[in-house]
């Protein structure tokens, strides 16, 4: 059990979902056909080998949040080129996931994904999961002024563009350090970690703070923990499970 006091979901107007290896499971490496472009992307518009491309494409996402934000800040890149070929992907991996549907139905007030991805890429992706119908909208990079996820600016211009009280709103990462933020703002805050994560590959870094103070709870099958949460809204007395 944490030290820390978790908040809870009886007040919770507006629930905020991150989209990939948040939404779907990681596993399926949706996201791995993406690394790989912006490796090889990076390689092309820097002229390096892919090795030194994939060393810089890691460091910028640590540091920048993404490395597009990085590409942009130390070699002064356009943007828009860049989003669009590393969203050329093959979504087959994806397939409709009625339960995760009906368990985002079953939550009382909005949903809304927040990505670092396009808007493009996150409407594919949820109509692959026939869950689009299940949210209002989809905040993307594009609507944060290019600034990523853990950056304050994109949860601010979020929380403004869509009008949410973070006091009464929950968000869903899969990243412990895109929590923090959400967490300080009000957010009740929900670390998404599917079982098998550790068997594809993700650095130490992405997989580290599950203990920390700002993720309120702990889940490794989002669909369960929704379903919990809506029937803990009618019955106190149940706890989400996968809550630690």
């Amino acid at each position: 059990m944490p030290a820390h006091s978790a908040r809870g979901f009886d007040a919770v107007e507006a629930w905020v979902f991150d989209l990939d290896n948040t939404l779907y499971p990681h596993h399926l490496n949706l996201w791995e056909q993406v690394d790989v472009r912006i490796r090889d992307y990076i390689a092309g518009f820097l002229d390096v080998t892919p090795d030194e491309a994939f060393r810089l494409q890691k460091d910028y996402y640590r540091r920048y949040g993404t490395s597009l934000r990085g590409l942009m800040e130390e070699h002064g890149l356009d943007p828009d080129e860049f989003l669009e070929i590393v969203h050329q992907i093959d979504y087959s991996p994806l397939t409709p996931d009625p339960a995760l549907g009906a368990a985002i139905a079953g939550l009382p007030g909005r949903k809304l994904v927040l990505t670092n991805g396009t808007r493009r890429h996150a409407e594919t992706v949820m109509r692959r999961l026939e869950i689009e119908e299940r949210f209002e909208d989809v905040f993307d990079i594009a609507a944060a002024e290019l600034e990523p996820k853990p950056r304050p600016q994109a949860y601010n211009r979020f929380l403004a563009r869509h009008n949410v009280d973070p006091a009464k709103a929950a968000i869903f990462e899969d990243l412990a350090r895109n929590l923090e933020v959400p967490h300080a703002l009000g957010m009740t805050t929900v670390l998404v970690v599917p079982a098998g994560t550790r068997e594809v590959f993700r650095e130490e870094w992405e997989l580290a703070g599950r203990d920390d103070p700002h993720v309120d709870h702990v889940t490794d099958n989002l669909a369960d923990f929704l379903r919990t949460i809506a029937a803990a809204r009618s019955d106190p007395a149940i706890r989400p499970v996968g809550a630690d």
